[in-house]
């Protein structure tokens, strides 16, 4: 267990928990857990036994964004360490986006600016029906520049439109309706049994074949060509050729399990 007053990194076996620990501050994030964030995922990402990620928070919010301290350092940069800092949430997004893991968001509170971007970059959310959901940054005079490419992703351009530039609170049956999560559930009991029902799930695939399914989902969105059929014939040729494509196989032919659950 890796510890930090603002974030833990909880591993039991195959299993992952990054879990927010600042409930005082509403696990609001600043540069200080940006950068801590960033080597508990890269980390993750490149350990072998692990095969899901979960994301959570203690408290009564998920994440509201960024930290009104940090915020107020910000006010005093120019524009050059402002990019430098924007850069290092930009890389915290993409290193948890393009994980070669499976990651679940579990949010049981208010995820606010930032905090929404967290929850789009991973693969799975749920929420529970008091989380609530604001892109705030207009009402500071802000955008939410960094986190817009997942956000967008995640809940499609119509409904950011709207959302981007009212920073309207919308709440977690709103959320998913507009595919920003995929289930909402009563409380925070629920919202673990949920996140252990997802967790079980994983690990009865193929961990290689899940690296490359979500490899696949973001290698596919693009206009329909020639090279991208062809390079879908390649991605499954190779996992079909892999030692875990032909133990998948093989399991089911032969009625057992496959090595990855033995």
């Amino acid at each position: 267990m890796t510890e930090n007053r603002k974030y833990r990194v909880i591993q039991d076996g195959p299993v992952a928990r990054v879990r927010l620990t600042n409930p005082d501050r509403h696990n609001a994030f600043d540069d200080e857990l940006i950068k801590g964030l960033t080597g508990a995922f890269l980390l993750l990402g490149a350990a072998e036994h692990v095969r899901v990620v979960v994301l959570e928070s203690e408290g009564a919010s998920f994440s509201a964004g960024a930290d009104l301290n940090w915020m107020k350092r910000m006010a005093g940069y120019d524009q050059a360490e402002n990019k430098a800092d924007a850069m290092a949430l930009a890389k915290l997004l993409n290193v948890m986006n393009f994980l070669p893991k499976p990651t679940i968001a579990l949010v049981q509170g208010a995820a606010y600016g930032g905090g929404v971007g967290l929850v789009s970059c991973c693969d799975i959310a749920v929420a529970t029906t008091r989380a609530g959901f604001s892109l705030s940054e207009v009402k500071l005079g802000l955008i939410p520049a960094v986190i817009s490419p997942y956000v967008v992703a995640a809940m499609g351009q119509r409904a950011a439109r709207r959302y981007f530039q009212t920073a309207e609170r919308f709440s977690a049956e709103e959320a998913l309706r507009l595919g920003l999560v995929h289930e909402t559930v009563e409380d925070e009991t629920a919202l673990a049994v949920a996140g252990d029902r997802l967790v079980e799930q994983i690990l009865t695939v193929g961990p290689t074949a899940a690296a490359e399914a979500k490899d696949l989902v973001f290698a596919v969105d693009r206009p329909l060509s020639e090279a991208l059929i062809e390079d879908t014939a390649e991605r499954i040729a190779r996992v079909r050729a892999s030692d875990e494509g032909k133990e998948g196989v093989s399991a089911f032919l032969e009625k057992r399990k496959p090595a990855w659950l033995s």
